[in-house]
């Protein structure tokens, strides 16, 4: 069972303590992503988080990093487009220290000089890193077509021109933007107390003043094309259309779909081109939401000659989803989310992370049976529905590698629409 509690300055607490466990998961996630950056910042909200673990007033790199590894735990982070996470897994005796350590390096980071150079570099490794990875990169591409010219199509990382060019006063002035009381989240589960969380919370975050909701431009799906040759083995293909966002009922019609076409084994896609056809080694299909869009891509590896032929039965799969759809198969993609969600929950990282996110769209958070029956909910007529949908919307592609067969934009939407 969660415990919420919110600050008088918007400061918001969520807890769950998990019987049994000697540990436990800790965190800050702040409102702040990709999404709230301006194009001049595109990148700094991912710099920002690599800066946080380079020192503040009261603690080295190496003693935060002492800190926590010396009682046996891991401190990590991430960057979302619509959140920053900053989280550590230790005993359960050591989480108040483990939140002091995570609240100084989000409150009280100093952003020196020669920090900032030497992650600048660490971060221009991870973009290069990135573009020598198809199957990472051709996401980041297929973002930007789909959502073009708009702070929710950037890239997480950035530009390398950006990101060569951020200084101190460029994360001062995020962070005094972007990481008010009011914009954070403190979620944690496992072998916790919620009490002694929020008097830890009270001190630590209490005195801070509120800096109001952060405003973001509303995402608007386009789609369009990016074709980039490359001499590689493969031809990396990524198709995607926009889908429902979190808040819309129908974001669990769009799960189930992409689970039943290829979420996976057993799914539409990787049976009929993989296992019958040998067209692949990977397929697969995924939904994702976010607050106000979402997405349906579908993503393959293949060879420069039989690109063509794993788009066009990619296509025919996807229209005819929409009038075959089985009641066998959207239970068993039904059964698999299920299962997803309730297996995810055994970890104490994932509930916190799941109860931080649900906090932050709803307010509170939903019980986990809602959310499995919603998706039990599902049944065969809706998906049948959903998949004629996302054949009819505009869609977006993006190809990496020895692209000339590969068809265009224009061809996969001819080829759905026949």
């Amino acid at each position: 069972m969660q415990k919420l509690h919110t600050l008088p300055n918007g400061f918001r607490i969520v807890t769950e303590a998990m019987p049994g466990l000697q540990s436990a998961s800790v965190g800050l996630w702040v409102e702040a992503g990709g999404r709230h950056e301006t194009s001049a910042q595109n990148g700094i909200a991912h710099f920002l988080e690599h800066m946080a673990f380079k020192g503040t007033r009261r603690r080295s790199a190496l003693r935060i990093a002492e800190e926590i590894e010396d009682v046996g735990g891991y401190i990590n982070a991430y960057t979302s487009r619509e959140m920053t996470a900053y989280y550590a897994r230790v005993l359960s005796q050591d989480v108040v220290m483990a939140l002091d350590v995570i609240a100084d390096i989000v409150l009280n980071p100093v952003f020196r000089k020669a920090d900032i150079e030497t992650e600048r570099h660490v971060i221009l490794q991870e973009i290069g890193q990135a573009l020598d990875t198809p199957d990472d990169i051709i996401f980041d591409w297929l973002h930007e077509v789909s959502y073009p010219d708009q702070p929710f199509g950037r890239t997480i990382l950035g530009p390398e021109e950006r990101v060569a060019s951020f200084r101190k006063v460029d994360f001062e002035s995020f962070t005094g933007a972007h990481y008010g009381p009011d914009q954070m989240i403190l979620s944690a589960a496992g072998g916790v107390e919620h009490d002694a969380i929020v008097a830890a919370a009270e001190r630590i975050f209490g005195g801070l003043k509120p800096v109001g909701e952060s405003q973001v431009e509303p995402a608007r799906f386009v789609g369009g094309e990016r074709r980039v040759v490359k001499d590689l083995e493969q031809v990396h293909f990524a198709l995607q259309f926009e889908g429902p966002g979190y808040r819309d009922d129908k974001v669990y019609t769009a799960q189930v779909y992409a689970t039943a076409m290829g979420g996976g084994m057993s799914s539409r896609l990787f049976q009929k081109i993989r296992e019958d056809r040998g067209l692949c080694y990977s397929i697969y299909a995924q939904s994702s939401a976010y607050e106000d869009t979402g997405q349906i891509t579908v993503y393959a590896g293949t060879s420069e000659a039989e690109i063509a032929e794993l788009t066009q039965l990619t296509l025919d799969e996807m229209k005819r989803a929409a009038d075959d759809m089985s009641e066998a198969e959207v239970a068993r993609a039904r059964a698999q989310l299920r299962a997803g969600l309730l297996m995810g929950l055994e970890s104490p990282s994932s509930r916190a992370e799941r109860n931080a996110r649900l906090l932050s769209i709803w307010g509170r958070v939903p019980d986990v049976a809602e959310a499995v029956a919603k998706i039990d909910a599902v049944d065969t007529a809706a998906v049948r529905g959903y998949a004629a949908e996302v054949t009819a919307a505009k869609a977006a592609l993006a190809v990496y590698g020895p692209v000339a067969r590969a068809p265009g934009i224009d061809e996969v939407r001819k080829g759905l629409a026949a």
